[in-house]
């Protein structure tokens, strides 16, 4: 065994001093220098080394080799001297690989410092994230991929990246192959057959692939957040009238009359009832007049009658108590009449109420309270009611059908909206508006509509009013191609003609009806002769009509229900 004295404890020394006591074959004497804060003398006194300030008698005796790491190589003591070695060259050497090895080693720290905040992120993530390498082997998943699929790192961790999958192909492998991301991807994955949507990208890094990241969502997560999404927008939509007078298009007398009646109504809290056909903008009055008046910035709860069945109807409009009937709600819930208080609720349909309903609802428009389903205590509301039907009330109170005190309560403010066919003239403003809503709807660009389709369009009966006409336009944008910007006449589907004769019919009629009743009477008996004609081929028969063959299948089911 080698004993050495180690002269100088800087850093020099220092370095020495750690290799020689690794080593076996050296046993370290001393090391000296004067400066007792050298970073050598401090690391050798941990080590147990011992340490001194100058060369001693005792150390010439036993010394066989010096290393000297001062920059001092004038030595007076001759034995020392001749044991001396300058190590400074390889001090160089030594310290600079030592200095390359602590970078390298502070590197490594960091690389192994950011996995681990990676690997923290992806964990903690909600998302479930797997991770293959370039071989598509898994390298990692998360617990939101296990709590997903029903897979732990086991069963995934060195396994090819078709493990996990049940049904459909590994978006892994096909990114890996054609090194482009993949989005919502379908697939059934684990041993619970889970509905997946998959976002796959690859991992490249200085242009080499190194893997690729899936992050997998939950397709009934998807669903049932979308559900409450619309539940919301439809509740919105409930509570909320989005339309004003200056939506309500037209310039005819008629149309003119009853907006300005809306407007007087507006200002007061009577109850309105709107009265018109099918498809004649009754709903969007009622929009108006809500936003007119001075409950604008309270409810507005629309109201099908027709749409709720009976059985449903009542807890719908005034809610019920906790208990009233299996499947309640517990601590109840509030009506409709209730959520619309100091705000208003247009009631559609209203011709379609039972006489049961009736009997309630006037007991709301007499003394402003109801009466939840199951319960006792009347609750005061105050509710603004606008009320619309398509129905001949007075011919439906004359059959026994509608209470005659409702109809008088209902009717404090009569607004006839009139049909389309009373309206023409509105017909290509009317189509500006629409072919508008329906852009916007459809996502198309179509400008304008030319007069050859107008002049077809005044000459229709109309029996859908603007709701039909609406339909009209947009069946005849869906079917344009995208370059297409003007709704010309062969756009449109085919259309039947007024015909005059319906009118001079009319003038010698004994029994008085509505047009729209005798316009279906002689479309009914057009269609008879034309069908006997052709010894009923309906082929045939819709050529000389000039209309589909669906349309008049359509037609002929009207007539039988009708009559």
């Amino acid at each position: 065994m080698q004993n050495v004295v180690i002269l100088g404890a800087g850093e020099k020394g220092l370095a020495i001093l750690e290799i020689l006591h690794k080593e076996k074959d050296f046993n370290i004497v001393a090391i000296i220098d004067q400066d007792k804060s050298a970073p050598g003398l401090l690391a050798a006194e941990k080590l147990g080394v011992p340490t001194a300030m100058n060369f001693s008698n005792n150390m010439e005796k036993d010394i066989h080799v010096v290393f000297n790491t001062t920059e001092n190589k004038d030595i007076p003591n001759p034995k020392i001297k001749s044991k001396m070695i300058i190590c400074e060259p390889i001090l160089s050497l030594i310290l600079k690989q030592k200095e390359a090895i602590r970078q390298l080693t502070k590197k490594t720290d960091d690389l192994n410092e950011m996995r681990t905040m990676l690997e923290a992120i992806i964990h903690s993530s909600d998302d479930a994230i797997s991770v293959v390498d370039e071989k598509g082997i898994g390298i990692l998943i998360n617990p939101a991929y296990t709590r997903l699929t029903g897979l732990t790192e086991n069963e995934i961790i060195g396994k090819p990246a078709t493990t996990d999958i049940y049904r459909g192909e590994s978006m892994h492998l096909q990114v890996l192959k054609t090194r482009k991301p993949v989005r919502g991807a379908k697939m059934l994955v684990g041993p619970h057959k889970k509905e997946v949507v998959v976002n796959v990208a690859p991992i490249i890094t200085n242009g080499k692939l190194k893997g690729s990241v899936a992050v997998i969502h939950d397709m009934s997560e998807i669903r049932e957040l979308t559900t409450e999404l619309e539940k919301a927008k439809e509740r919105i939509r409930t509570l909320e009238a989005k339309y004003t007078f200056e939506d309500i298009v037209g310039t005819t007398d008629e149309i003119v009359i009853a907006i300005e009646q809306a407007r007087k109504a507006a200002k007061t809290p009577a109850t309105v009832l709107l009265r018109g056909e099918s498809g004649t903008g009754k709903e969007l009055f009622a929009h108006a007049i809500h936003n007119e008046s001075d409950r604008k910035y309270n409810n507005f709860i629309r109201v099908n009658c027709a749409a709720i069945p009976e059985s449903l109807l009542e807890s719908e409009l005034f809610g019920y108590e906790e208990g009233a009937f299996s499947g309640a709600k517990r601590g109840g819930k509030k009506g409709l009449f209730e959520e619309a208080n100091n705000g208003s609720i247009f009631l559609d349909e209203i011709g379609e109420l039972s006489s049961q309903m009736q009997v309630k609802l006037l007991r709301v428009l007499q003394e402003k309270e109801i009466i939840r389903v199951g319960g006792t205590k009347p609750i005061p509301v105050d509710v603004r009611i606008i009320a619309a039907t398509n129905k001949h009330l007075e011919k439906e109170i004359e059959n026994g059908n509608f209470r005659e005190d409702l109809y008088y309560r209902l009717n404090r403010i009569p607004i006839h909206i009139p049909p389309l066919r009373e309206r023409l003239e509105d017909v290509p403003k009317l189509c500006h508006r629409l072919i508008q809503k329906i852009n916007h709807d459809y996502g198309r660009n179509v400008e304008v509509i030319e007069k050859d389709a107008i002049t077809i369009l005044q000459q229709y009966h109309w029996p859908g009013n603007v709701r039909e006409l609406e339909n009209i336009l947009g069946r005849a944008i869906i079917f344009m191609n995208y370059n297409e910007a003007v709704i010309k006449k062969e756009h449109l589907p085919p259309l039947a003609k007024s015909s005059q004769p319906v009118y001079k019919q009319t003038a010698v009629l004994e029994k008085t009806e509505t047009l729209q009743k005798m316009l279906a009477d002689y479309e009914m008996k057009i269609i008879k002769e034309v069908l006997q004609k052709h010894r009923g081929n309906k082929t045939n028969a819709a050529k000389e009509l000039g209309i589909s063959i669906r349309s008049l299948y359509y037609k002929l089911e009207k007539m039988q229900n009708f009559a």
